[in-house]
Formats: C-alpha cells, structure tokens, sequence
C-alpha cells in the first residue's frame, strides 16, 4: 500500500497551510465577535464571505469531491484526507473552502444520483457556494441509527410526492442561506427493509415545511443550527425524487462512506490543535513552583496523545487508501472503525487539554470547550459508536463461524 499524496496533493497541501496561517486563524476572532453582535445567531459572518472569496480566488474550492468537474480537483479519498485534517484545526476552515457538511455529502449525492435538471437547479448554485443546503435522515421519535425505522412517508401522488413526518438534527437548516433540504423517508413500507426508502429534494420554501425550533448541543448554540422540521403534507414535483424509488438506504452509504473519512480527518486536525495548545499551556505554568510539563502524568498525557494521534491517522488514511482502491463496500469494516477509534482518542486528548488549562479550558477563552463538545457529539453523527462496534463485531464473527 502507498500513501504517498500525489503532486498534485502535495501543492495543495502547502497552499491551505499558508492560507489557514494567513487568513483564517486570525479570523477566528472576528467571525465570533460579529457572530455575537448579530441579530441572530444564525446569520452570515461577514468575515466568512471575504474569506470565501480569497479561497476561491487562491484556487482552494471545492477539494473534498472526488469527481473532477470544472468546479472541482477531482482528489482522491487519500488526496484529500491530509486537507480535511487542516481545515479540521478551525472551526470555520471547512466553509472558506467550501468543503464543510452537510453540503459536501449533500454534492456528492447530486453529483452520482441527480438529473441533469437537478443538477442545473441545486448542484452549480452549491458549488458556487451562493446557497447551503441539509440533510434530513435523524427523527426524533425513532432509533434513526436503523434506518429501517425511519417513519416519514414519501407517497406518490400522479405527479407529485407527498413527504409527510417529523425530522431533527437537520444541521445546517437554521442557516437562512439554507435553501433545500434532501429527505429521507418510506416510499414503500411493505418492500425488503433495505428498500423501502427513497430520497427527495424538498425546497425549504414549500408550503408545509415547518421549522420548529433550534436544537442546542451541550448548551451551544450552532451558526449553522440544527433544526427541528415538521414536513407537513409537503407536496413536490415527482422530478425532485433523487435515484429510483427504493434507492435511499444504498444513496445513504454512498454519502456517509466519504463523509466518515471527512469527520474523522478533520477531527484528527482538531484534536492535532488541542494538544499543541495542551503542550503549550503545559510549558507556561508552574503550580507550586513545578512546570505542568515536568508532570510525569501530564507527560503520559501528552506520550498517549502523539500516539494515539498517529495511529488514528494511520488508519483513518489506509481506510482512504482502501476506498479508493478496492471501492466503498470493501472499506466497510475500516470506515466503521476509524468512526470509533478517532472520536475516542480525539474526545480523550482534547479532554486533557482542558484538563491542563483549568477554568480557562471550559471558558470561552480557548477553542477546547467547542472543541470538546464537537468531538463528543461526533459520537453520535453518522451513527453512534455502538452500531459501528456492533457491525465489525458481526463481520469478525463470521469469518469463524462454521
């Protein structure tokens, strides 16, 4: 196995170096201060607009989607996951470049299942980055984690679906540049359990669509929100039916596949971050005359981190390594298991870097507290750990079973 990046990679690579120490760590700051004075909490930074320009402008848009297109490099999963890691140390990095969820796997999902039509309505206005779109698969009155318990229909109706229940966690819908959302729900409940879902585009604006409410997490209030949706007799053209009717559940694995690789790189770049400001803090203070970094336990913090650290990389680039050369369905295992092993040592490292700051690490003076609750959250996001532990428990199983 080669995990060399290619040449063309590598340019890539220094070029989002030198634009995050450039442009967008210093940003950090302004983008949370005008976030703070705007009148909502959900609006549109203006910091993040001039930085979105620059990037298109220095040749950096659009990197996470494998399909070259005029729009795109074309990278490969191994390509791109040393960038996700980059974007990853800021929390605003993946929108500059146009590379943030949910609108990455929401392109990739229009990119291989939409018509042309779709293309020309949703697909171009996202890849410009003059709209944001998101995804509606969790519901609050299931476990989504199985996606055959999902209970919103999507029922035919001559030329028309009708997309009817109630959704959650639908990030990015609080954002008003948030103009479509893909659904997922039952077209035929009486089908194979893996059939009988279908994906729909549902314009944000159609009659019956309700947005119901914010959902915070751990007490955050998200730019992007994740909102709470009442889909009420929401009727559609039968044209916004993404792939065929019984489609969704395999259009589900091919978004979340790539998307994993993307949550756990740029989680790694998170948590890359956390033990640099660890080490740092660790230096700078002296409790009762004695350097945090003279600590042996602070030491076995810090030895445990670059550790664990590499090793989740390691894996998380032969899982990309294996997905581009073997396909998605022979990755199964790994994608699994890098949504476990790097959420766990990203939780834990960043988790001791609060430790290392006190007080200050819970405050909002440091990026440990968001950072901490990302990581936590993630495992939850495209499937809590358990399910993914159960599945490679499964497969390990069989290989042994007579």
């Amino acid at each position: 196995m080669d995990f060399a990046l290619s040449p063309a990679a590598r340019d890539l690579q220094g070029r989002v170096l030198d634009f995050m120490d450039s442009h967008i760590y210093r940003a950090e700051a302004t983008f949370a201060g005008e976030l703070a004075q705007a009148a909502s909490p959900h609006d549109h930074p203006p910091v993040m607009a001039e930085l979105k320009v620059r990037a298109r402008e220095a040749g950096l848009w659009n990197l996470f989607l494998p399909h070259k297109t005029e729009w795109t490099e074309g990278l490969s999963n191994l390509d791109y996951a040393p960038l996700a890691e980059i974007m990853g140390r800021s929390p605003i990095a993946p929108e500059v470049f146009n590379c943030s969820a949910p609108d990455t796997g929401n392109m990739e999902i229009l990119t291989m299942f939409g018509t042309t039509e779709q293309k020309e309505q949703w697909l171009h206005p996202l890849l410009e980055g003059e709209i944001r779109s998101c995804f509606s698969m969790t519901e609050p009155d299931v476990a989504s984690s199985d996606a055959s318990n999902i209970s919103t229909r999507i029922a035919r109706d001559g030329d028309s679906y009708v997309v009817d229940g109630r959704k959650w966690w639908t990030s990015g819908a609080m954002d008003p540049r948030c103009k479509v959302a893909i659904v997922m729900g039952k077209t035929d409940p009486g089908a194979a359990p893996h059939r009988q879902q279908s994906m729909i585009l549902v314009p944000l604006d159609t009659a019956g669509v309700s947005i119901e409410r914010n959902l915070t997490v751990y007490g955050y209030v998200d730019q992007e929100g994740h909102a709470e949706i009442h889909y009420d007799q929401v009727r559609v053209p039968a044209s916004n039916l993404l792939g065929e009717e019984g489609g969704g559940f395999g259009i589900a694995q091919a978004r979340l596949g790539p998307g994993r690789i993307h949550h756990c790189m740029r989680t790694i770049g998170m948590a890359e971050r956390a033990l640099e400001l660890l080490c740092k803090r660790a230096l700078e203070r002296a409790p009762f005359g004695v350097p945090l970094s003279e600590q042996g336990v602070v030491q076995t913090w810090i030895a445990d981190a670059r550790i664990k650290l590499d090793q989740a990389r390691l894996y998380t680039m032969y899982t990309a390594w294996l997905m581009d050369t073997q396909g998605n369905k022979a990755a199964h295992n790994e994608i699994s298991g890098i949504k476990v092993a790097v959420m766990d040592a990203a939780t834990e490292i960043i988790d001791r870097a609060v430790q290392v700051h006190g007080a200050k690490g819970v405050s909002q003076d440091t990026p440990l507290a968001r950072m901490w609750v990302g990581a936590r959250s993630l495992h939850f996001a495209d499937g809590p750990d358990e399910v993914h532990r159960r599945g490679i428990a499964r497969r390990e199983l069989r290989r042994w079973a007579r």
